[in-house]
């Protein structure tokens, strides 16, 4: 690949091979020779290549009756012989493993013996916390609106290949029928733990998530509980309903934070449209925001004050607060640190 490629979300950029696993054994003990005459027994040689079952060594008695052959248990290459310990290693054939390109777009940047940039024109959605790898489907809207929850009997055979938008909460009866008919993405507003503890099958610790084997890629927008989708998140969403998006669960909440995502690329026949880059100034009066710390985490309202001055907050330190007006009329005095603001499209 080089600069200026176009390439698609399944387009391989980077292909690596892997060593493969290291089988000894130990020649001289099964033919009952010592280790110093192990190459007079071989029928193989360093660097040969073995197919399964392919005779390794052999003695070579008066009597055929007592022959002994040692057979190569799996196909792959003599990696070495010891004279010193009679043993031989074998090792498998090297595993491929291909880097493909995750989002339709042009490589801008060739990153030697480990990648590519590519730079695509997109809308982008970030979640709260996701499980699962980087997968791709079109995008399927699942409820009409954010506050509904993503029920059992709206996954169809049909969606299987795509990502299924929730709205407020799926349970695990959801998931279950999900992962049966195929479905390679889920977006939703909020799960209860213990139905993510039994998708798993385990508690997941702080470290990074991502590498999950579960038959599909989970992305919460908003938090653990009952939460509807940020309405701004849904509307996003909705207006890509059919088109092709790329999404990733990786998450990471401790230093190098990462968080969950859903990328739409832009249709290729407008792709030369590119939107010049909007410069914001900070937070501002009317900004929709998310809380994004307990005890209100979750909740989305609007920005309806910017106190100049440093204010104590229960820890005893001195921050710098904002009010959030929630929709139903009452307000709350919160660290900026605490929120996040939800951009538009």
């Amino acid at each position: 690949m080089s600069v200026g490629d176009v390439v698609h979300a399944d387009t391989v950029v980077a292909r690596a091979e892997l060593p493969g696993k290291v089988i000894p054994m130990n020649l001289a003990n099964q033919l009952g020779i010592a280790p110093d005459e192990i190459k007079d027994y071989l029928v193989k040689k360093e660097k040969d290549f073995v197919q399964k079952d392919d005779v390794l060594a052999e003695n070579k008695p008066f009597i055929k009756w007592f022959k002994t052959e040692i057979r190569s248990p799996i196909t792959g290459r003599v990696e070495s012989i010891s004279t010193i310990t009679g043993q031989i290693l074998l090792r498998e054939p090297p595993k491929v493993v291909e880097l493909r390109a995750y989002i339709d777009g042009t490589i801008v940047e060739v990153h030697a013996e480990q990648g590519v940039t590519v730079e695509s024109v997109c809308s982008l959605v970030q979640g709260i916390f996701g499980i699962g790898g980087e997968v791709g489907g079109d995008l399927v809207m699942g409820v009409t609106a954010p506050s509904e929850p993503l029920l059992l009997d709206t996954l169809t055979p049909s969606m299987k290949g795509k990502i299924v938008v929730g709205g407020a909460f799926l349970s695990s009866a959801t998931l279950a029928r999900a992962k049966e008919i195929g479905v390679v993405g889920l977006v939703v507003g909020g799960i209860h733990d213990k139905d993510l503890r039994a998708l798993l099958g385990y508690d997941l610790g702080v470290a990074i998530t991502g590498s999950e084997q579960v038959g599909f890629t989970l992305i919460l927008t908003e938090g653990f509980g009952t939460i509807p989708m940020a309405p701004k998140t849904f509307s996003l969403l909705s207006a890509h309903a059919g088109q092709t998006a790329s999404i990733s669960g990786a998450t990471q909440i401790r230093a190098g934070v990462i968080r969950p995502e859903i990328i739409v690329p832009q249709a290729s026949g407008s792709a030369g449209a590119r939107p010049d880059p909007v410069e914001r100034e900070g937070i501002q009066l009317g900004d929709p925001v998310r809380i994004i710390r307990d005890p209100l985490f979750g909740k989305i309202g609007t920005v309806s004050g910017l106190p100049p001055d440093l204010r104590a907050i229960p820890t005893e330190s001195e921050v710098r607060v904002l009010e959030v007006r929630f929709p139903d009329g009452t307000t709350t005095v919160v660290p900026r640190t605490n929120i996040e603001v939800i951009e538009g499209a």
